[in-house]
């Protein structure tokens, strides 16, 4: 048996896309420095992680061409993202019931 025969044939991805993903990269890096001189308040960190995940979804889906690979990795991709997204909220979660206790002691301080 062959290795080619164990494998299907990826269709070929053309320079041009290859460069329209590019460009898109380049366009959404802009805007996240763009954002950054922005104040969005508490949306700030929301919108640069949103524009951090399409820019590694193009990265994943055609540079390390997992949109050809079959349905199983598409899982594991997605199950590990889901656990880091579990993981940054709990962060949040403690980060923000740090600095609201953190100002309830300055507050009592104060007083």
């Amino acid at each position: 048996m062959d290795h080619a025969e164990h494998h299907e044939e990826h269709p070929m991805i053309g320079y041009g896309t290859y460069i329209s993903v590019w460009l898109a990269l380049l366009i959404l890096t802009s805007l996240t420095v763009a954002i950054a001189g922005f104040d969005l308040g508490q949306y700030t960190t929301a919108v640069a992680m949103l524009v951090a995940v399409v820019k590694t979804t193009l990265v994943g889906l055609y540079f390390m061409h997992l949109r050809y690979e079959p349905k199983v990795f598409h899982y594991m991709i997605l199950v590990t993202f889901l656990i880091m997204v579990v993981i940054v909220i709990f962060t949040f979660i403690d980060d923000y019931r740090f600095s609201y206790l953190n100002h309830e002691v300055q507050a009592e301080v104060h007083h």
